[in-house]
Parts: structure tokens; sequence; C-alpha cells
């Protein structure tokens, strides 16, 4: 009898190690899957605070400044992205050509990294009409008292 019992301890030692041991692997297999797909926002006010590292993936939104596009060879160009408080000058490096929406003085997002004082947007998000604006940047605006709504 007093094997029996030491057997089946045993085997639930067993048992719970096996399930705490497969519970890392599932949460390291999930972070690993996540290293790059988590992209923080960031204003431009943000990024000139704390600078992020050279190597950080993340989305810079706010308002093209006017005046600002300058057109490069191909698809690329620049244009400096503003939160009304900040200007931070971006430079488009992506293979996809300018979305259709994107003017100066509308709201964008831009992917990419943050280098040498400028920031290499590899993808652009563009407004999808004449109204709209992601909310990230409409908060941004709202705290920097820049934001004025359309509809009034």
């Amino acid at each position: 009898m007093a094997g029996l019992k030491s057997l089946k301890k045993r085997r639930r030692i067993q048992v719970l190690g096996g399930a705490a041991l497969a519970l890392a692997v599932a949460v390291a297999l999930i972070g690993y899957g996540f290293r790059d797909g988590i992209n923080l926002y960031r204003s431009p006010t943000q990024v000139a605070e704390a600078a992020p590292a050279p190597d950080e993936y993340f989305q810079l939104g706010g308002l093209v400044k006017e005046g600002s596009i300058i057109n490069r060879d191909g698809v690329a160009f620049d244009f400096v992205i503003t939160d009304g408080a900040v200007e931070i000058p971006v430079a488009y490096i992506g293979r996809d050509p300018r979305p259709d929406l994107f003017k100066e003085g509308q709201g964008t997002i831009a992917k990419g990294y943050f280098r040498d004082g400028r920031f290499e947007a590899q993808n652009l998000l563009a407004k999808h009409d004449e109204t709209y604006m992601p909310r990230e940047v409409i908060d941004t605006l709202k705290d920097t008292g820049v934001y004025q709504d359309p509809n009034s």
C-alpha cells in the first residue's frame, strides 16, 4: 500500500511538472510570434521627449505639415509629421506608391524606425475619406490643442 501512494504522488508531480513545462513553452512561442507584431503608437512630442532605439519598429502619427512633401526618385518622398507642438522629418522608403488620399494638412500614421533624428517610414496609412482621421491622431492633436472638428 505504501508503494502505491508513493507512485500516485510521483505521477501527480510528473503531470504537474509536464503541464508547467508545456505552459512555459507556449508562453515563449507566443512571445516569439509577437516580437514584431506589437507596434506602439507615438506622437511627435513623445518621440522628441524620449527617442526610441534605432531598431524599434513603431507607429508615428500626426498631421502632414503644409508644404513639406518633397518627391525623390521612384516612389520615395520626404515630408514632416507634426502634432502642432513638435515636427518630425519623415523619409518614406517603402515600396508602394503614395496613397491617393495622402495630402498635406491631413492625418496620417507612418510605420517604421526613428534613426539619426529622422523617421524612416516603410508603410503609410492615410485617411479613408475627407472626414476620416485615425483616432490616435485625433487624441494627439486634442492633447496639443491643435485639433479642429471638421463638422464644426
